[in-house]
């Protein structure tokens, strides 16, 4: 959608020309002396440890559901291959990639309890910043794997409104429960809404075409 294309953009922006965006952010989950109170805590802990099982129930239901219809020769929530296919290249593409392989294992970036001003021994360094702090902040692998379900939603032609609502609200939790145990800043988990967000789109694009949403809504 061109708003949310927009926004994206925009919000980029500010974070670059505003890093101070992050510590203000972050700040508020972090007390002197104490750190980061939520770390730890049982809600941050749920849906930091969520974010794999979820996935490995998603992607063992699809491929469980693609098996019953290829091979009892039923068409099961118009579910195919090629959605199947789908599903597995917005993670491995978005999430395995782009986030984890590419970014995250390079950028550099210090996470928020690393940095001095939030009780560690490492410099912060603003979003979008190569940096030579050997952290493993920029971007977030947890929002990455749960915004990963994005997918459903560009596949969900029914129900479409109730799918997106319950999937940006998990994606919302487990990114809060980042930014509140100090793993992330603010930047790092918008990137990987950003990164995973153009990846579904991009992708649903390319292998079902403009005329993909009819299509699909026949099990095509």
């Amino acid at each position: 959608h061109p708003i949310v294309w927009a926004a994206m953009i925009v919000l980029s922006l500010v974070l670059y020309l505003s890093p101070q965006a992050d510590l203000a952010i972050t700040g508020f989950f972090y007390t002197d002396g104490e750190g980061f109170l939520q770390h730890g805590a049982a809600w941050e802990r749920f849906f930091y440890r969520s974010v794999p099982v979820v996935l490995i129930l998603l992607y063992t239901g699809a491929l469980l559901l693609w098996i019953y219809n290829r091979f009892m020769h039923r068409n099961l929530l118009a579910f195919n291959g090629k959605k199947l296919l789908y599903l597995l290249l917005v993670a491995g593409i978005g999430s395995g990639l782009l986030v984890n392989a590419l970014l995250k294992d390079h950028w550099g970036r210090a996470r928020p309890a690393q940095t001095v001003l939030f009780g560690g021994d490492k410099t912060f360094t603003p979003p979008f910043v190569i940096s030579d702090q050997g952290g493993k902040s920029f971007s977030s692998g947890h929002t990455s794997g749960a915004f990963a379900l994005l997918a459903l939603v560009c596949l969900a032609h029914r129900r479409r409104k109730a799918v997106a609502m319950a999937v940006i609200a998990y994606g919302a939790a487990v990114s809060l429960a980042r930014i509140a145990a100090g793993g992330h800043f603010f930047s790092d988990v918008m990137v990987s809404v950003f990164i995973m967000y153009i990846v579904s789109a991009v992708l649903y694009e390319r292998m079902f075409g403009c005329s993909g949403t009819q299509k699909e809504k026949h099990g095509v």
